[in-house]
């Protein structure tokens, strides 16, 4: 499912630019068990086929990684992973499929002929449908009490640290990875973007979500146990820097219990289900939107949809940055 979607952004940004860079992701650990399970991923991303997945040692990673810590025991990196802008990619797509769209308006309910969804009602309006597609995010579960399903769906904050001007950032970094803590940031124009995604609680879906000093102080403190810095020593001077500027974004992941998407038709007829990526949204979008448009039309039978949405589920635990 990524696959697809990564050669689809491909093609587009040959033709638009959609801010797509394939720097890499290069994953760092300090520990010799950190060491030891990353030639485990290794040795099992090969065998799913990423061939090009490298393993650098100590002395390797800090030949072509020189801003790396000298305590680093290992690091694995692909150099053709990467990132977009997801905004400019959403404009894209939405100006490229000859769709309307209404902003600042909410559904208030669905329409019903019989047993079956035919529309949504809104505060614009109702619109008719032959099929309604629940494709809402963290507000998914919402909708979908609105329609009588009760959707597996859980909201968890996360967050982002941009900061617009850090010349100590090489611009053509990759993705760097704290493997211990999950911390992590990559190059965006003159400075950077920092994340972190340690398990956080559910919270109520929202539109705008809150956001905290903390996570920044987290990230750029060196004293604290997920910082930066703990991989990277020039995070220190960032941090002392008294030109230093940042703000913070942040918005929901929305979690299945065995983090894979809901694709598909719904036990409700005439309502189907796109959502529920628990993170892999944007590399997802593409290939798991395909596959519930299949499995709407009938392409794509329920016996081989992994990802239908009565599906039994196992709870997995994260897997993602």
């Amino acid at each position: 499912m990524v696959r697809e979607s990564v050669a689809f952004f491909d093609d587009v940004h040959r033709r638009v630019d959609i801010g797509l860079r394939h720097q890499g992701y290069l994953f760092v650990t300090r520990t010799a068990e950190g060491a030891r399970a990353q030639g485990e991923l290794v040795a099992a991303q090969r065998a799913w086929g990423l061939t090009d997945v490298e393993l650098l040692d100590q002395v390797e990673a800090r030949r072509r990684f020189p801003y790396l810590a000298p305590d680093i025991v290992n690091a694995r990196f692909r150099q053709d992973d990467g990132w977009l802008e997801p905004r400019t990619l959403a404009l894209e797509l939405a100006r490229a499929s000859g769709a309307r769209f209404k902003t600042g308006v909410t559904v208030t309910g669905f329409l019903n002929r019989g047993d079956r969804v035919r529309g949504v009602a809104t505060s614009d309006g109702d619109i008719d449908a032959e099929t309604v597609v629940i494709a809402a995010g963290p507000l998914s579960g919402p909708l979908g009490k609105l329609a009588g399903l009760d959707l597996p769906l859980a909201t968890v904050r996360r967050q982002k640290l941009i900061l617009p001007d850090v010349p100590q950032v090489p611009a053509k970094a990759p993705m760097t990875i704290d493997f211990e803590t999950g911390a992590h940031w990559r190059p965006s124009g003159t400075g950077a973007h920092a994340l972190w995604t340690a398990p956080a609680p559910a919270e109520p879906p929202l539109d705008d979500v809150p956001t905290s000093a903390s996570f920044a102080f987290g990230l750029l403190d060196p004293a604290s146990d997920h910082a930066l810095a703990r991989i990277v020593p020039f995070w220190k001077d960032i941090w002392s820097s008294t030109r230093l500027q940042w703000w913070l974004q942040a918005g929901q992941y929305t979690y299945t219990p065995d983090r894979r998407p809901l694709l598909g038709p719904t036990q409700i007829p005439g309502l189907a289900l796109n959502t529920g990526y628990s993170g892999h949204g944007i590399m997802g979008s593409i290939g798991g939107s395909r596959r519930a448009v299949d499995a709407i039309t009938g392409k794509l039978k329920p016996a081989d949809n992994p990802f239908r949405p009565d599906r039994p589920m196992k709870s997995r635990a994260f897997d993602i940055l």
